[in-house]
């Protein structure tokens, strides 16, 4: 069974940053798929950036702001959000393409105050 472990969220004020970071149970490579999405309270999840090899993809929302990153040698992937704003405030979770199977991780709290 992969897992996938995040951490790194917090509360933190408007225009401040948080690095995320998200370690799978299994070694990743450049060509494993892996995002982030979020879910804000009453809304429904959102796809906010992806990674596969050297390619990235934003929410327009998030573009300029964040930074999604792979470390292969600490099996880590990262979200850096900067600016952040209240509308940012979720749940991040962190994904994985697996084999044709996408896993999940149990996600972190990002509560960004105005």
């Amino acid at each position: 069974q992969v897992q996938l472990v995040e951490s790194g969220g917090g509360l933190v004020q408007a225009g401040g940053s948080l690095r995320l970071s998200c370690v799978p149970s299994v070694s990743i490579r450049n060509s494993n798929a892996m995002g982030w999405y979020r879910q804000a309270p009453g809304k429904q999840r959102e796809l906010v950036a992806t990674i596969t090899s050297s390619i990235t993809g934003y929410v327009d929302s998030v573009k300029g702001r964040f930074t999604i990153s792979r470390d292969n040698a600490k099996n880590t992937v990262y979200l850096q959000m900067n600016s952040l704003k209240p509308e940012d405030t979720a749940v991040y979770y962190c994904t994985l393409g697996w084999y044709g199977r996408d896993y999940w991780g149990q996600g972190t709290q990002v509560t960004v105050s105005s």
